[in-house]
């Protein structure tokens, strides 16, 4: 799609130092296939003094024009150094820096919109007793500063929005990209395959994949021991119970939106064991692996595991990337279609609701 002359010129792209590699396959699509050029893409200078205080400058210009800023808060490889020693910028310094570059264009810009890759404070979106609501003050605030409008993927909860009612926010699923790239890569027995919730909380989006795949549906739930409470206060989980078809040498696909220690994954895929699995393959939008890579390594050597399919919209360890189980992929294409529907100011119905596309496509790369 060849973007109109007036619209290319009246925006402004800056692609944070959080997201510099899935940035450059984007740029590098706009300007092939949508005619953009260097100057649509702006840099920012962030800076820190020597006690670890940021700050944030715009290299170029934004003024009269409508400005895009993309990053990714749970990026974890960009050090600062402070007080003499290394520090890892965590999410919430990520964060602040995004708040200091919407400062920084503030009175200049026409109007300023953020594509969050993924959701900060995504995983704090309710309250319970004397809990801080972080995902909704951080909405809030960029409300506040006079945000536009705010994109994200794969929101823990997409219901926070409510938090801002008076903001345009869409969350887009991957699952185009994911699904394509899983159905092109394996060879897969569908009439043998099942699709697993890991939990209750994922069974929405596992009954869309199972959908999309044609095939059947089981899930994992965490039955949790009410009579303890563990140091986070919460109760922990007695047992995954599964809930489902029962099937010989099955090919099993197990669904979540992110992989962070990935206990509960491991666990389950101790659980499936017993079942005498053919493959198992997992699928998250983020794999963040917090706690490192030993059990996945051990899985894979076990059969366990066959693959873990994640996004490029998240930071990921470069040991994970090396390994022969993980498998990256690219969602600039999405990405770049989001831009294009907003600088275009076209529907994003397609991309938010391609269900039938979607299954259509599925099915031709199904049958070749």
């Amino acid at each position: 799609m060849v973007v109109k002359k007036e619209h290319r010129e009246n925006v402004r792209i800056l692609f944070m130092d959080t997201v510099a590699e899935l940035g450059e396959l984007v740029k590098k699509r706009l300007i092939k296939e949508n005619d953009f050029s260097e100057k649509n893409f702006i840099n920012a200078e962030l800076t820190r003094f020597g006690n670890g205080e940021g700050k944030a400058k715009l290299i170029d210009s934004v003024r009269g024009k409508r400005f895009f800023i993309v990053t990714d808060v749970c990026n974890h490889s960009i050090k600062y150094k402070a007080y003499g020693k290394m520090q890892t910028k965590m999410p919430d310094e990520h964060f602040s820096d995004l708040k200091r570059v919407i400062s920084a264009a503030c009175g200049n810009a026409m109007d300023i919109s953020i594509i969050q890759t993924i959701l900060y404070a995504g995983r704090q979106h309710k309250r319970t007793g004397r809990e801080s609501l972080d995902c909704a003050l951080a909405l809030q605030e960029l409300e506040k500063m006079n945000v536009k409008g705010i994109t994200t993927f794969d929101a823990h909860n997409v219901e926070v929005r409510q938090a801002i009612p008076l903001t345009a926010f869409d969350n887009i699923i991957p699952t185009d990209p994911m699904l394509s790239y899983f159905v092109k890569e394996e060879k897969i027995n569908y009439d043998n395959l099942i699709v697993i919730s890991p939990d209750e909380g994922a069974m929405g989006r596992t009954r869309f994949y199972s959908g999309m795949l044609g095939c059947d549906i089981g899930m994992f739930y965490k039955r949790r021991d009410y009579s303890k409470v563990d140091e986070n206060g919460k109760n922990p989980i007695a047992e995954h119970a599964y809930l489902g078809k029962e099937i010989s040498e099955g090919e099993y696909l197990i669904i979540d939106d992110m992989i962070s220690s990935g206990g509960s994954i491991l666990e389950i895929l101790k659980k499936l064991k017993i079942k005498n699995p053919k493959k198992i393959w997992v699928m998250a939008t983020f794999a963040l692996f917090t706690e490192g890579l030993k059990e996945f390594d051990k899985a894979y050597e076990e059969g366990l595991l066959t693959k873990v399919y994640c996004t490029n919209f998240t930071d990921a360890p470069d040991l994970a990337i090396s390994k022969p189980w993980f498998e990256r992929v690219d969602c600039s294409k999405l990405l770049a279609e989001c831009l294009i529907s907003y600088i275009t100011e076209q529907p994003m119905s397609n991309i938010l609701n391609g269900r039938k596309e979607l299954y259509e496509k599925i099915n031709d790369l199904k049958n070749k």
